[in-house]
């Protein structure tokens, strides 16, 4: 599923592409991967818009009309969004296609058909349960000790509830745990101020690097131009059980908590 890494990297390569373009008409192959208010046709009332600017928010990929208006796209497991030439072959599973009067589409892929894309209204808080987000300056550390503090739950469990934190998913849990030598299934409320800390600092390099390397592909994530990102040559547990530990030499683990795979290192996540 792409996470923050993977979503930014799509952002950026749609704002070169797709703003200041108009949408001439929208062709939906699937009916339940566009959504719409009630009342509201999706292709009726986007036909016709311009893309003003592209944003992210989590693990949500965002175009903002000029109207005021959104389209939030989440990709969960397989989605893709795809920038392509007007007769460019097509990806499996595209299911929704704007066309942009000055030329070219934006392909909406999703072979599993788990993603959607939301028309939001103007003002619509609709991302009112979403947490703060790992590389904004508000994850400060004082933050996080609040986040944590009195909680029984599993830390990696933590990371992972976009309620609290927005856009941290199960690769970059991992590699952040690992960094930061902490046992994933170790309670919240243990941490103690320096593993916290340390913690935090983790969450954000791990985070920034695989932006700077262009997010993660392991099995469907490709860019707004269809290319794959780097950041799995770079990965140091996340789904490596069975091979060495590249600080410590033990072998690697998976055990499964809060019912997701989780890699970690025995000997030095302590």
């Amino acid at each position: 599923m792409p996470e923050l890494p993977e979503v930014e990297t799509i952002v950026r390569g749609l704002a070169g592409k797709v703003v200041g373009k108009t949408i001439a008409r929208v062709e939906i192959r699937l009916s339940k991967i566009a959504v719409a208010p009630r009342r509201v046709g999706f292709a009726r009332a986007v036909s016709g818009e311009r893309i003003a600017g592209v944003a992210r928010r989590g693990k949500y990929a965002i175009l903002e009309l000029a109207s005021g208006r959104l389209l939030v796209t989440s990709l969960r497991m397989t989605g893709r969004l795809v920038v392509a030439a007007d007769g460019h072959p097509e990806l499996p599973g595209t299911h929704l296609v704007l066309h942009f009067a000055e030329g070219g589409r934006l392909r909406f892929s999703d072979v599993r058909t788990f993603g959607r894309m939301r028309l939001v209204e103007s003002g619509d808080a609709w991302d009112r349960e979403l947490g703060i987000e790992p590389l904004s300056a508000g994850f400060t550390q004082e933050a996080f000790i609040g986040m944590l503090s009195g909680r029984t739950t599993p830390v990696k469990a933590l990371l992972l509830d976009q309620r609290r934190i927005a856009g941290i998913g199960n690769i970059y849990a991992c590699e952040a745990l690992w960094e930061a030598r902490i046992r994933p299934s170790r309670p919240s409320r243990s941490l103690r101020k320096p593993a916290i800390c340390r913690l935090r600092r983790a969450i954000v390099e791990v985070l920034q690097r695989a932006v700077d390397l262009r997010g993660t592909s392991i099995d469907d994530y490709v860019d707004a131009d269809g290319l794959q990102g780097g950041f799995q040559n770079n990965l140091s547990v996340y789904g490596r059980d069975g091979e060495t530990c590249p600080r410590c030499g033990a072998r690697i683990v998976r055990t499964v908590l809060a019912q997701r795979g989780t890699w970690w290192c025995r000997r030095c996540q302590r």
